[in-house]
């Protein structure tokens, strides 16, 4: 499995980092190792915040799912390192999902796709993949 010249790197949010930790499709993307997964750490603190729910949900041991987490092939990036594009991220994220707002300014700053399932991202100025669509064209 090949990712194509635009999809060698992604930011992704806390939805398909969740769906990746409980060993959902999403996980499939990040064994692909020609594809970089980058985040915000704002989401990966938002997906710790998740994991209980996500074990309840699948019946799974909360110390597994954070194991799983730190295995992911994941480069998290600081606040500091794209805070200039956080007032265009949220004017465009405007109305929207606030939470948001820090993975697009990452995604603005680095010039790569989102990675969400969450549609606040449509027509945000940055192009969105959703598990499904990445799956499709690297015929996972």
């Amino acid at each position: 499995m090949q990712a194509s010249a635009h999809l060698r790197k992604l930011a992704a949010d806390a939805n398909v980092i969740l769906s990746a930790v409980a060993g959902k499709a999403a996980l499939r993307i990040f064994l692909i190792e020609e594809i970089e997964v980058v985040t915000t750490q704002f989401n990966l603190d938002e997906v710790r915040e998740y994991l209980g729910v996500i074990a309840e949900q699948y019946s799974l041991s909360e110390e597994i799912l954070e194991s799983q987490l730190k295995l992911l092939p994941l480069k998290i990036y600081p606040k500091h390192f794209y805070e200039e594009f956080i007032p265009k991220a949220a004017k465009k994220m405007s109305g929207r999902d606030e939470d948001d707002v820090e993975l697009l300014a990452l995604a603005m700053k680095l010039n790569v796709p989102v990675w969400s399932n969450d549609g606040d991202f449509k027509d945000s100025g940055v192009e969105l993949y959703t598990t499904a669509k990445l799956l499709s064209i690297l015929k996972a």
